[in-house]
């Protein structure tokens, strides 16, 4: 199946038809608030000639955004875009000294952040290249105004490691800052004149391998995103109607499973309810409730708590076409109970950041559970030996991808980028298979794969095993040096009842699994630690009870 051709020149293209098409639909709202297609088109444009007129920053210079789920977020990404800046995601959860990082590595010199949340930003912006900050308050597009905003910074703090800053940030004598409202107003009266346009262009930079090592900078095209966008938008087509969706999108726009899946359906005109903090489970529900959404992002997380909510059983469900599933492996049983609960099955798919990001899907009428679904049009995937040959059909190796989605390489490495893209074919990382009817099986992360006494033990396997246990609401398996050149299994298990013991857990992996797969060892915990995005983070949990070891 080939794969339409880009339908838009560039994404400052898109917005232009969009605002064109559908006018006064409402593109993004939250809580009441709201902006319309052509609001989002008349507002980047001023964010744009701001940026050209009152600046001195070029297009290909970096602008970070550190920005949870609001509206000003879009404003912002396609302004920036439209300026010829190139976007550098950041989550608003950074330390000071992560935030510093990142912006050292990607050398932005402008940070958009939202002020009440941004953590340790006095101290971060004092050894970076940013000349330019600009905050935004809620109320600079949201009638709620300001109170609310520090009420959801707040709510969104805990849990994370922001420090709420009521006041102003002092920053550098020479960095100029400005208010998001400001800007805007500015903007007004300047024209916005629209850059050369070029698919190579480099338009995102989005960090990567925060759960497996140092975080590297995928550089992603604005032709890369525009053909990820076209070979979604051919499935789409067939399942959604242009105009009349409504997503809900719990996810961060600064992951680029959420960017691109709200991207396509911005892109048929649909509404796109933005949550800015998922934990917040009751107001989550209730924002279901309100909005009635037809399309659900989410990852297994976070179905398995609404599952557990009565609230949440007892909405309508009616109205919901599609439940969309990526970012981590959906366990058999999170996918049969979304389904008893809302009566709509889950389309798992699967990514890379540095395939912007989406590589193959489930079709929402040929669901095969177990799978991450066939690739994309004008997407190819082979799996590779140990040797580095291709394997046959149903032999589980080495993924590698090659698409016109792929990125570029990674920002200022050139070693790392030549392990990853040899001969147009990126190498993923994972492992999994093609069965004989080419549907991708995921097996697990390459680097955390285990060894038990010279075989293979694959966490994800055990762990989608483990949960279908009633009394476990969710697990998660690391190896762990075994003293002997090899490793042993732990397994991390959060109770779903009290009565759930150790044995019972170890009892339920014997009965189920080979004898050297079955833990050696076992601990109860209340929760998993997580990515921004929900991910659990196997990486925290190896070093945490590494920790324990050297105490």
């Amino acid at each position: 199946m080939t794969a339409p051709g880009p339908e838009f020149a560039s994404l400052s293209d898109l917005l232009q038809q969009l605002a064109r098409r559908f006018d006064e639909r409402t593109a993004f709202g939250h809580l009441g608030g709201g902006i319309s297609f052509a609001d989002l088109d008349r507002l980047s444009r001023r964010f744009a000639a701001w940026v050209q007129h009152a600046t001195d920053l070029q297009p290909g210079d970096r602008v970070a955004l550190q920005l949870p789920n609001l509206m000003q977020y879009p404003v912002v990404f396609f302004g920036a875009r439209r300026a010829g800046l190139v976007v550098v995601n950041t989550n608003p959860l950074f330390t000071g000294e992560e935030l510093s990082q990142q912006l050292r590595d990607s050398g932005a010199r402008m940070l958009v952040a939202f002020a009440p949340l941004s953590p340790g930003i006095e101290r971060s912006l004092r050894r970076t290249p940013v000349e330019y900050l600009v905050t935004t308050e809620l109320g600079d597009l949201h009638p709620l105004g300001k109170r609310w905003g520090l009420n959801l910074a707040a709510r969104f703090r805990r849990g994370g490691r922001g420090r709420l800053l009521h006041a102003r940030p002092r920053v550098p004598d020479d960095m100029e800052t400005f208010r998001l409202a400001q800007v805007l107003q500015l903007g007004r009266r300047l024209v916005w004149v629209p850059p050369a346009e070029s698919g190579k262009s480099l338009a995102l930079l989005q960090y990567t391998g925060v759960t497996t090592g140092p975080a590297k900078g995928a550089m992603l095209s604005e032709g890369a995103l525009l053909a990820n966008l076209a070979q979604l938008r051919s499935l789409l087509d067939q399942y959604c109607a242009a105009g009349d969706e409504r997503l809900l999108q719990p996810l961060p726009l600064y992951h680029s499973y959420a960017f691109m899946l709200t991207l396509v359906l911005l892109s048929i005109g649909s509404s796109v309810e933005l949550v800015p903090d998922p934990r917040q489970v009751q107001g989550l529900i209730r924002r279901w409730e309100a909005f009635n959404p037809t399309v659900m992002a989410g990852i297994n997380p976070m179905f398995i708590v609404l599952c557990q909510q009565p609230e949440f059983q007892r909405l309508d469900f009616s109205a919901l076409k599609l439940t969309i599933s990526g970012g981590m492996a959906l366990t058999r049983s999170v996918a049969e109970s979304w389904q008893r609960v809302t009566g709509n099955a889950i389309c798992e798919g699967y990514g890379l950041t540095e395939c912007s990001p989406v590589v193959s899907v489930n079709r929402p009428d040929d669901i095969r559970v177990g799978s991450v679904g066939r690739p994309l049009p004008e997407t190819q995937i082979r799996i590779l030996g140990e040797e580095g040959t291709p394997l046959p059909r149903g032999e589980v190796g080495s993924i590698q991808v090659r698409g016109p989605q792929l990125m570029q390489g990674y920002w200022r490495q050139t070693e790392e980028t030549r392990q990853a893209l040899q001969e147009g074919w990126l190498d993923t990382g994972d492992i999994g298979l093609l069965d004989a009817e080419g549907y991708l099986r995921i097996v697990d992360r390459r680097k955390e794969v285990i060894n038990v006494s010279g075989f293979k033990v694959y966490p994800s396997e055990l762990e989608d095993i483990i949960a279908c246990h009633p009394d476990i609401l969710e697990c998660a398996v690391i190896g762990l040096p075994d003293g002997c050149g090899g490793e042993q299994i732990k397994l991390y298990v959060v109770p779903a009842s009290p009565q759930l013991t150790i044995k019972a857990v170890r009892d339920y992996c014997r009965e189920r699994l080979t004898p050297y797969k079955v833990p050696r060892l076992v601990e109860f915990c209340q929760r998993l630690p997580r990515t921004a995005i929900g991910k659990v983070s196997r990486r925290a949990l190896r070093e945490q009870a590494l920790g324990q070891r050297s105490h």
